[in-house]
């Protein structure tokens, strides 16, 4: 089976849940340098959540396009730290899971918000793409995106030049007032645009909600759209403590909002910041899955 007929089906996807958290836990600041300096550690998380039963694992690229890698002076290459984070995800899928190559935002805004052209956008996102798919993900997840026209862009950098199959993740910033990212941008006004552009699953992840009001905005995506919809919470609300954000909501009570988040109509679930493969466990369990 390949991950469009999986996608096509009717049973629940199971996705992973954060890395980028989890290297911070090991003082490795969560970025994807460490495909390249910390690779052994990168791939022990990402085992660990292979072992969780879950159908695919993320890629460790989350924003490793050129836009951000230069304006955020990240000392790596575009193409190493790409193809390390999809070598890494397919060793420790070992053919069990679909590897799907982690795509996001540059960290910059188009004209005539910010000094950004669309064509420099799209370029970008199609070099980290190109990488990707060229080591081996069987798909895109475009995803913590905050603002309904760079995630366009994303997606249709992928589709006009690859036939994988496409996810893409909005960050929403409240569940009120029809859903709002910090751009603005609706839920109805996301699912409509991303369905249009040709979008193979939609959803929410990361953003201020926790997984009750996350199930809020599937539902206003439910409405929208007829293709699968995604729910990636993280495991509660950011809190600063000391200087530090920190998530404390634990893997049962996240399995709890999961299960809303399914009532709600998400097809395909998982986690983002601050969870963990215990947080996964749980989700698993819920749904029955067989762990490793």
């Amino acid at each position: 089976m390949n991950l469009s007929t999986l996608l096509k089906n009717k049973e629940i996807i199971l996705l992973d849940g954060a890395i980028g958290t989890e290297l911070d836990k090991r003082g490795l600041m969560g970025r994807a340098g460490n495909n390249l300096d910390n690779s052994d550690i990168v791939l022990e998380i990402q085992r660990e959540y292979a072992r969780c039963g879950c159908d695919a694992l993320t890629t460790n690229t989350l924003t490793m396009n050129r836009i951000y890698i230069e304006t955020h002076n990240i000392d790596v290459s575009v193409r190493d730290v790409n193809r390390a984070g999809a070598e890494l995800a397919k060793q420790a899928a070992a053919g069990n899971q679909f590897v799907l190559g982690d795509i996001s935002s540059t960290g910059q805004l188009l004209e005539p918000y910010g000094n950004y052209k669309e064509q420099q956008f799209y370029d970008a996102f199609k070099e980290q793409a190109e990488i990707l798919a060229e080591t081996g993900a069987d798909g895109f997840i475009i995803e913590t995106m905050f603002d309904l026209r760079e995630a366009l862009f994303a997606l249709r950098a992928c589709k006009d030049n690859f036939s994988l199959p496409l996810i893409v993740s909005i960050a929403f910033k409240s569940e009120t007032k029809g859903g709002r990212t910090i751009m603005g941008n609706s839920a109805a006004d996301c699912a409509r645009s991303l369905t249009d552009a040709g979008a193979d699953v939609i959803g929410a992840n990361c953003g201020d909600l926790d997984p009750s009001q996350m199930a809020v905005v599937v539902s206003l995506l439910k409405k929208e759209t007829n293709v699968p919809i995604l729910a990636q919470p993280n495991a509660g609300k950011p809190k600063l403590v000391e200087d530090k954000t920190v998530f404390e909501m634990k893997p049962a009570a996240f399995a709890t909002g999961i299960n809303e988040c399914l009532q709600a109509g998400a097809h395909l679930v998982g986690g983002c910041c601050g969870t963990t493969p215990d947080h996964i466990r749980a989700v698993a369990d819920l749904l029955g899955r067989k762990k490793r």
